[in-house]
């Protein structure tokens, strides 16, 4: 009996490995995203629960690397989770892909990875990087975000923006700035992630798209940290219905 259950946890732990060792470069990208996300989180300074639980949209970057721009490769590629329902108050949905291109990312040391996370913080922002790539400081407002109890000293600076800001290298958690970069949504990326053609305005607007195997830890990680949308805009309009 004893052989039967090595055979089968064998068995069973094969089946993970040869699962594992399938998956494409952008859905391990998108599985790697969820587990910044819960590493940031985890992080006694990190990112105040306060503007998480008003944020309608939080797109991560994972390990974003400076030698990559040395060549002229200039771009980060990572995904995208909104709140689902109508102005964005609804449980998170299922993620997208996005790329961001061209800066030179000067928070990052040497060769360091870097991960980068943005929090989109009202309809502006969220309809600007839907429909269209987008210059973040330009065509949407963006800032360095506050941490942990920093966030009270920075109330104007984080209320008027559109897009905060975070880093991650070495170690090191804190707001970065990243004006002048390009944030885009990367179709091709989430047709690998979906394996159909999907544009990110249809995942995130329709409602009933499915959050797939690679996508799940980042989506309950969120849901675990800030399950509702707590900004004014969300409550007026609620309020109003």
């Amino acid at each position: 009996m004893r052989k039967y259950l090595i055979a089968a946890a064998c068995l069973t732990l094969g089946a993970a490995v040869i699962s594992a060792q399938d998956l494409n470069k952008e859905q391990k990208r998108l599985e790697e995203s969820g587990v910044v996300m819960q590493e940031v989180l985890n992080i006694p300074d990190n990112i105040p629960h306060e503007l998480l639980e008003k944020a309608q949209c939080v797109i991560v970057f994972p390990s974003l690397m400076k030698a990559a721009f040395v060549v002229g490769a200039e771009y980060g590629r990572g995904a995208m989770v909104c709140r689902t329902g109508d102005k964005f108050r609804g449980a998170w949905g299922a993620p997208a892909m996005y790329a961001l291109e061209g800066a030179s990312f000067g928070f990052q040391i040497g060769g360091e990875a870097t991960d980068l996370i943005l929090l989109v913080m009202n309809d502006r922002g969220m309809e600007s990087i839907l429909n269209s790539k987008v210059k973040l400081g330009a065509d949407a407002s963006v800032a360095a975000g506050p941490k942990g109890r920093d966030a009270s000293a920075d109330t104007d600076a984080w209320m008027r923006a559109e897009i905060l800001s975070y880093s991650r290298s070495r170690g090191l958690f804190a707001g970065v700035s990243v004006e002048g970069t390009t944030l885009r949504p990367d179709d091709d990326a989430s047709e690998q992630v979906y394996g159909r053609p999907v544009k990110a305005k249809e995942i995130v607007r329709s409602g009933h798209m499915v959050v797939p195997t690679t996508g799940r830890h980042f989506v309950d990680v969120l849901e675990k940290s800030a399950p509702h949308n707590e900004s004014k805009e969300a409550a007026s309009n609620q309020h109003q219905k």
